[in-house]
């Protein structure tokens, strides 16, 4: 399926003077332009606070589009011809007059005319604006049609970034609100892990190639291992972090997401609603634990003062607006079981942690040993557990570890490795995750998009391990720049 170029429309950015904007939005938005994707006569208008002009904001984000864009934006027509397709509204998101002037410019016969009436709102605002905006845009009748794919009637389309709610009840709350003023249809809810290209690739993989789809079982999977490993520590969102800890902030959001995409059987049909089926199909078996058994399934921890790259680092507790006490948790490793006729017995770790030796995401899959160890009967170790590892950042890529007879006159086994390297293969930098997933709405392929049942699903079973901050346990402590609480390895090789 060949990338086709969006239709026209109005992309109004909320929060357009944030970091995801200039350092996500705006460069992924230039770069589908550089590759001819954006129709010509697409506008983007980003609204927040402080009141500037069009030129003032064209000016503000160039220098971010020219550090971050993939192509490499230079002083040229293109890059002058794609600003001027930029705008700036100031104004408040809890203040109806701001909608008031949005609601007329979006209505403005001539850009109309130019865009089809087809709008994109972006939602790229902390999560306390979220329903005020929601609202605002439902009271001033700006919600529109979800129309279709093709163009046969204007459409208007709204993409949320997590987090989607802090617990199961807020999530429900949200979406009682989102889908009071649009329909499921309109609704884009963003992981930006999900556009990347090593994470699109499981599926394929998998599918399309029988050799490995053949293996994908309890029959031959031992266990599975997701990691997110961060070497960053709080990086100035000691704050946020103290309200969302790393349950929060990355297992309940990119590693079950990862997870269901690792584990989901088959689709009848390579489209959205058919994938999106599959996946809420695996969070449904995911196996409810009580609550003696939440702490045997959970290891929780936390960086103290370290050494990253030869350099001493602060730990957590010394963060900036991290309270001295604090028990909030840096680093997670559970353990999850998938109840269904490909998983049963096979347990599945997500692992996530900041301040770590060095920054990895990978989904590891441990296969079964031979019931009889035949070397053995020759005095040869051959305990060399084969693995299939998918990295999904740095060097993307596909790697399976084996045993191999050493050259000798005796029987040695070495562990041996094949690798696939992106880069290696596929010259230049991949597409952001950003480009793609901002492509895709702007098509209407919501393949890559949380449904609103996948996010309840995920919270119902992520809430009973989210702790109280004023009485949760002690986590275990580990030192910034190792590689998680000492802890880990026994915790991961539990039967």
């Amino acid at each position: 399926m060949e990338l086709k170029v969006a239709p026209p429309l109005t992309l109004v950015i909320f929060g357009a003077s944030g970091d995801l904007t200039r350092r996500k939005l705006l460069p992924s938005l230039y770069d589908l332009w550089a590759d001819g994707l954006l129709n010509p006569s697409t506008e983007i208008l980003g609204v927040a606070r402080r009141v500037k002009s069009h030129q003032e904001f064209r000016d503000e984000i160039s220098d971010g589009i020219r550090s971050y864009a993939r192509t490499g934006a230079k002083d040229d027509d293109k890059f002058h011809h794609f600003l001027s397709r930029v705008f700036y509204q100031a104004g408040d998101f809890e203040d109806p007059s701001t909608f008031d002037t949005l609601r007329a410019t979006l209505q403005d016969e001539e850009r109309t005319r130019r865009t089809g009436g087809n709008v994109i709102f972006y939602l790229a605002t902390p999560p306390s604006y979220f329903v005020s905006i929601i609202r605002e845009i439902g009271d001033h009748a700006l919600s529109g049609d979800p129309g279709g794919r093709d163009g046969d009637v204007p459409f208007t389309r709204i993409v949320i970034e997590k987090p989607f709610g802090r617990d199961l009840a807020s999530a429900r709350d949200l979406n009682r609100e989102l889908l009071s003023v649009f329909r499921e249809e309109q609704v884009y809810r963003i992981d930006h892990y999900l556009g990347k290209e090593t994470v699109q690739n499981i599926l394929v993989f998998r599918l399309a190639n029988p050799i490995f789809g053949a293996l994908w079982s309890n029959i031959h999977v031992n266990r599975v291992e997701i990691r997110v490993m961060e070497s960053l520590g709080m990086e100035g969102r000691g704050g946020y972090f103290e309200e969302a800890g790393i349950i929060r902030d990355m297992i309940q959001s990119h590693l079950l997401q990862v997870m269901t995409l690792t584990a989901m059987d088959p689709p009848v049909a390579f489209e959205s609603e058919a994938i999106r089926d599959e996946k809420v199909k695996v969070l449904r078996s995911l196996k409810p634990y009580t609550k003696e058994e939440i702490s045997q399934n959970i290891l929780r921890g936390q960086y103290v003062q370290g050494v990253l790259d030869g350099l001493p680092v602060p730990g957590y507790r010394e963060e900036a607006k991290v309270s001295p006490g604090s028990r909030v948790e840096t680093f997670a490793a559970m353990r999850v079981e998938i109840q269904n006729w490909r998983w049963a017995g096979v347990p599945f770790f997500l692992v996530a942690g900041k301040r770590l030796s060095k920054k990895s995401t990978e989904i590891t899959l441990f296969f079964r040993a031979h019931p009889f160890a035949i070397f053995r009967l020759s005095h040869c170790d051959d305990n060399i557990p084969n693995a299939l590892t998918i990295r999904i950042q740095p060097n993307e890529g596909v790697s399976i570890r084996f045993g191999l007879k050493r050259p000798s006159s005796g029987l040695h086994i070495d562990p041996a490795e094949m690798d696939f390297s992106y880069q290696e293969v596929y010259q230049g930098h991949p597409p952001d995750a950003y480009e793609r997933l901002l492509h895709d709405a702007m098509v209407g392929d919501s393949t890559l998009f949380a449904r609103n049942d996948e996010v309840e699903r995920a919270w119902a079973y992520i809430t009973p391990f989210l702790a109280d901050p004023a009485s949760a346990p002690a986590p275990t402590f580990y030192e910034a720049g190792s590689d998680g609480p000492q802890e880990l390895s026994a915790f991961l090789n539990r039967s």
